[in-house]
């Protein structure tokens, strides 16, 4: 089930990322512990627009087993050791942790959770450009 999840949202990241430039700025991951991987699906995260984002971070959603109809709001939280922590915010009053890994794999946590398995808050430090309804 772990390596369909990895296979959905490594697919999932490929598609979002179709037609988006790559003149974007490069990510803010200065807090990475030393040594840490950072792969190419976790890179590509940081360059996608909301709309984009919030559909590669639904496919992780679902592709671990959970629903989310439609994100409202997500972004980057932060480093956590060799993962990303993204969250998103479902319209069904959800909140989601998605740890992208550097070879391309998704967990992902209800951000209800996370502070009992001692995760980063799911608090966006970083918010991609564009609207998850696709506007700017």
């Amino acid at each position: 089930m772990r390596k369909l999840a990895a296979a959905g949202f490594s697919a999932a990241l490929m598609l979002a990322g179709c037609n988006q430039s790559q003149t974007k700025g490069q990510p803010q991951n200065q807090a990475q512990p030393a040594g840490a991987r950072i792969g190419p699906e976790q890179e590509q995260l940081h360059h996608l627009d909301a709309l984009n984002l919030a559909i590669a971070l639904k496919r992780a959603i679902y592709d671990s087993g959970f629903s989310c109809r439609k994100i409202d709001k997500a972004g980057y939280v932060g480093p956590y050791k060799n993962l990303d922590e993204w969250t998103a915010h479902c319209t069904n009053g959800r909140d989601w942790a998605i740890f992208a890994g550097p070879d391309g794999s998704a967990q992902v946590r209800d951000c209800a959770d996370v502070a009992r398995f001692g995760l980063p808050k799911c608090e966006i430090h970083e918010t991609p450009k564009g609207s998850v309804n696709g506007s700017s």
